[in-house]
């Protein structure tokens, strides 16, 4: 299991070395590689919370000189529709982060209604094999936690395969590791997922 280097012709900063690629992932990278052919210099980038999307958007707007509107739905309208005009003016991305695009991002102000239907959205998937595993691997390293190949595995064929799935996971295995004074082990991570309710009782061993 390995993380593809994120594929965009800058230099990596510490930000750049957060985001984690896999295959799941690389289309929504591709659209912000290729930015500069973009017709309309915005995108709308939604998907899950936890995602990575906010860094995303850090990453991009501060590597193209563009503006990051995160989240969307809680900035000024009036803002959010000059924003846009500037970046078409600009030629420099606008990125906008909402839960969901239009029409169930309810906009009021009808001229940024109809710019935001006109713009692309890209949307971050959930996360599919390989990418848990990593984040299962980063989340632990971030919590100074050391995660074993073995207990990789272990876990990312039963935890919920959802981003808030996985940060619940390690949350409870950090907590556990605390209360008892051990290292995270693949007993452990049974008493977490029986904590959570994603395994039963009468299956930890399995």
């Amino acid at each position: 299991m390995s993380q593809i280097a994120l594929p965009l012709d800058w230099p990596e900063g510490s930000e750049e070395r957060d985001f984690i690629v896999t295959p799941a992932n690389e289309g929504v990278i591709r659209h912000f590689q290729h930015w500069s052919l973009w017709p309309v210099m915005a995108t709308i980038l939604t998907g899950p919370r936890k995602s990575g999307r906010s860094l995303l958007g850090r990453i991009v707007a501060q590597r193209t000189g563009g503006e990051l509107i995160d989240p969307g739905e809680e900035a000024d309208e009036e803002a959010i529709f000059h924003a846009w005009n500037r970046a078409q003016g600009r030629r420099r991305p606008l990125i906008v982060v909402v839960d969901a695009p239009p029409p169930t991002w309810r906009i009021a102000l009808p001229d940024l209604r109809s710019r935001m239907m006109a713009t692309p959205v890209v949307t971050m998937p959930e996360p599919d094999e390989d990418l848990a595993g990593l984040l299962i691997e980063k989340l632990c390293h971030t919590r100074g936690l050391a995660a074993s190949p073995e207990l990789v595995r272990y876990l990312v064929p039963r935890i919920e395969r959802s981003f808030m799935g996985i940060h619940r996971t390690i949350e409870a295995l950090d907590e556990l590791a605390l209360q008892r004074r051990q290292a995270l082990t693949v007993p452990l991570a049974r008493m977490a997922l029986i904590s959570l309710g994603v395994i039963d009782e009468s299956r930890a061993a399995g």
